[in-house]
């Protein structure tokens, strides 16, 4: 059923346009013209957040800063084979699924690690990402408090994901 709700909603878009007389085409190239300036209005934020997920991934500099950080995660109950994983989730959102396979080979689906994992991943985003992706789009160009309040928030619900994660 759920290959067919793409075609069905087109097709009622369609057949609702034509009913209200919108002249279908015309708006169309509007939306495809419209979309194409946010496409290069955005595109230098997201370039520049892809190159400094790279460096950092490349340089070894994450694998050092979480190793650094697995103490203090440790501390207040993430395991500290999570720590890249919650060094790495706020930039990338395809390394944190590849690393969370990783982490799913070496301690098992079923583990602690794997459940707390799981949890993490899938209740984080990619902050610095969609920050660079809504910033950009609006006049708002002072971020001010937005990425260390989605930081803080993200290792917040990773500390309750994992004494839920306990418990179960």
């Amino acid at each position: 059923m759920s290959k067919y709700i793409i075609p069905i909603f087109i097709l009622s878009v369609i057949l609702i346009s034509l009913l209200k007389r919108v002249p279908i085409y015309d708006c169309f190239t509007v939306g495809i013209k419209e979309a194409c300036k946010l496409v290069f209005n955005i595109f230098p934020y997201i370039a520049a957040i892809f190159i400094c997920m790279e460096l950092l991934t490349i340089s070894g500099l994450s694998d050092i800063i979480a190793s650094w950080m697995a103490p203090v995660f440790n501390i207040v109950g993430i395991p500290s084979e999570l720590s890249k994983l919650l060094m790495l989730r706020p930039l990338s959102g395809n390394g944190s699924i590849a690393l969370l396979s990783e982490i799913y080979l070496m301690n098992g689906v079923d583990s602690y690690i794997g459940r707390c994992a799981s949890v993490i991943v899938g209740c984080s985003e990619t902050i610095f990402y969609i920050s660079a992706l809504y910033f950009s789009t609006t006049s708002i160009k002072k971020l001010r408090y937005a990425i260390p309040v989605a930081i803080i928030s993200m290792i917040i619900g990773a500390i309750i994901a994992c004494v839920i994660c306990r418990f179960l």
